[in-house]
């Protein structure tokens, strides 16, 4: 299934599609599209302050960016981002854009608001949540009739920021940008970032909780999606009452209308709720691909359009480990863990369909079938991207439960390892020593004993290889298209935001590039794709606080 499309405009807004063949006008951010469909059909908070308080019969509080800036810089940007929004490349170079994604500057055309959610955190139900630090300047409508949202995160205090300062830092804020890209990079759906600001003020943080707050470089990231709609969106209304109930069906409906449009004519409740689940499904089975642990999967970080949202402690695997969680405040149960993950998405999607049979617009019935739907399309999609990451034509179950094991044993790096599982050919005669030369850069001190079960396994998909048919070369070419050479590593991050936090931003940008390629082989990046270091083990790097 394709990520998440983005919808046609509203009735009346400015955005004209080009004549056919040609090119969209590049605009300059004063030209931009602006449209606030959101703010326009919802029910909203009648106070614009940002005093914390319960926030009642309402999607969201009008409220504006208040970051205190310095002199701010922008420290990366995506190019192919500005393309979605139509935007000039050569925007990034005014003197100004700066002050503009801080929030220092309004832009034209914005009107900011933040977005009433709840959601369960860790199992349990949280209430109020919302926006806390992050605040949406709008919608902007393309040439083709796309709607994007562009969403200033860690810009100051929301009357959701309960006790925090609606501020972030650049630590973290380099790791949102480029993992939003990176995800997009590898084909899996995901909310975009355009750009990252230092904000030249300080932001003090205990990032362990353990009592030693410091001072650290402030940053907004300006996060780019068709919506920031979550499962939490809709839980707030129906934890309710009765009363707000009748917002849970205006939401639904405005959702339907703006970004599931084809759902429209059908019995369009229970349509609507089963892509959900579908799209969520897919999405968590191609995170199981990559090895990616999102690390805080509450329902508030939930997108009811299917994309990866909210980019906190996540992790992708190095050495295979499926009890592995990015998140140190999941460490106790390991809820979030690699190998929970497709079980949360399900437990995830009873929790959205809770709202929606209170608000009768599904069935107990319809509710348990859209939950089957979840299972389905999880096992259908995994299924066929192990098979594809393995090279093979059919599904075999006992040859990938043999594989996964032996990876979790020997701690295999889990992306290495399928790179180079393609360069194995698909011959039988090739003598028994010499079976595990192309995976000798993966299998790194082992024994003999776990020799002999790598070397049977090979034996047995090498026949699968000779029974599938497909030329070598063939072969490797679409392993290669599915199993990235390059993948955003926690100690990559860390190395980039060492630099940065002294101002060169030259490696983030670099490591942007990088990743906006992961299949490609890049000569001269090679570095990129090296095995963690022994630092890169310790707290802060392998593993994060969900505030960082």
């Amino acid at each position: 299934m394709a990520s998440a499309a983005a919808p046609a405009p509203a009735p009346g807004s400015r955005a004209e599609a080009p004549a056919a063949g040609a090119a969209p006008r590049r605009l300059a951010l004063e030209e931009l599209s602006w449209d606030h469909s959101f703010v326009r059909e919802l029910p909203g908070d009648p106070r614009s302050d940002t005093v914390p308080r319960e926030v009642l019969h309402s999607c969201y509080s009008k409220v504006s960016p208040s970051a205190k800036v310095d002199d701010p810089k922008l420290v990366a940007w995506s190019d192919a981002v500005a393309d979605l929004l139509d935007l000039d490349h050569k925007e990034f170079e005014r003197p100004d854009f700066p002050q503009f994604f801080s929030g220092a500057t309004p832009l034209v055309g914005s009107l900011p608001y933040a977005q009433c959610y709840g959601g369960h955190q860790f199992g349990v139900w949280a209430g109020q949540l919302g926006d806390g630090r992050a605040i949406t300047l709008g919608e902007v409508v393309n040439s083709r009739g796309e709607r994007w949202e562009l969403q200033l995160k860690g810009c100051g205090k929301t009357p959701y920021s309960r006790f925090a300062d609606g501020l972030a830092v650049l630590r973290s804020s380099i790791r949102e940008f480029l993992c939003s890209e990176a995800m997009h990079g590898l084909g899996i759906p995901t909310t975009r970032a355009l750009c990252l600001v230092e904000t030249g003020k300080s932001v003090v943080r205990d990032m362990f909780y353990d009592g030693n707050a410091k001072e650290e470089p402030g940053a907004i990231v300006c996060r780019v999606a068709p919506s920031f709609l979550r499962f939490g969106s809709y839980q707030i209304h129906a934890s309710r009452g009765k009363e707000d109930l009748e917002i849970v069906r205006r939401l639904a409906d405005y959702t339907i209308r703006h970004h599931y449009p084809h759902l429209e004519n059908m019995k369009k409740s229970e349509a609507w709720a089963v892509e959900v689940a579908e799209r969520t499904a897919y999405l968590i089975a191609r995170w199981q691909g990559v090895g990616f642990t999102h690390g805080v999967l509450n329902t508030d970080n939930m997108s009811v359009l299917g994309l990866t949202i909210d980019y906190g402690p996540f992790g992708f695997l190095d050495a295979f480990d499926p009890s592995y969680t990015p998140n140190t405040t999941d460490l106790p149960g390991k809820r979030y863990c690699f190998a929970n993950q497709p079980d949360v998405g399900l437990w995830n999607i009873a929790q959205f369909t809770g709202p929606l049979s209170s608000a009768e617009l599904i069935s107990q019935d319809e509710a348990n079938y859209i939950m089957e739907r979840y299972g389905t399309k999880f096992m259908d999609e995994y299924q066929s991207i192990m098979t594809r990451k393995l090279g093979l034509t059919k599904y075999n179950k006992q040859l990938l439960s043999k594989l996964l094991n032996n990876l979790a044993v020997d701690k295999v790096d889990y992306t290495n390892f399928f790179r180079l599982l393609s360069n194995v050919k698909a011959d039988p005669g090739i003598p028994e020593n010499e079976l595990l030369v192309p995976l000798k850069a993966a299998l790194l001190d082992i024994g003999k004993e776990r020799k002999e079960a790598w070397i049977s396994w090979v034996q047995t998909y090498i026949e699968e290889l000779v029974e599938s048919g497909i030329p070598d070369e063939e072969r490797k070419a679409a392993m290669n298209s599915i199993n990235p050479k390059y993948i955003l590593r926690n100690y990559l991050c860390q190395s980039a935001i060492d630099v940065a936090e002294q101002g060169d931003y030259e490696e983030v940008r670099r490591l942007l590039k990088v990743m906006q390629h992961p299949y490609d082989e890049q000569p001269g990046m090679e570095k990129y794709a090296r095995l963690p270091p022994a630092w890169a083990y310790r707290p802060g790097v392998c593993m994060l606080s969900c505030s960082s």
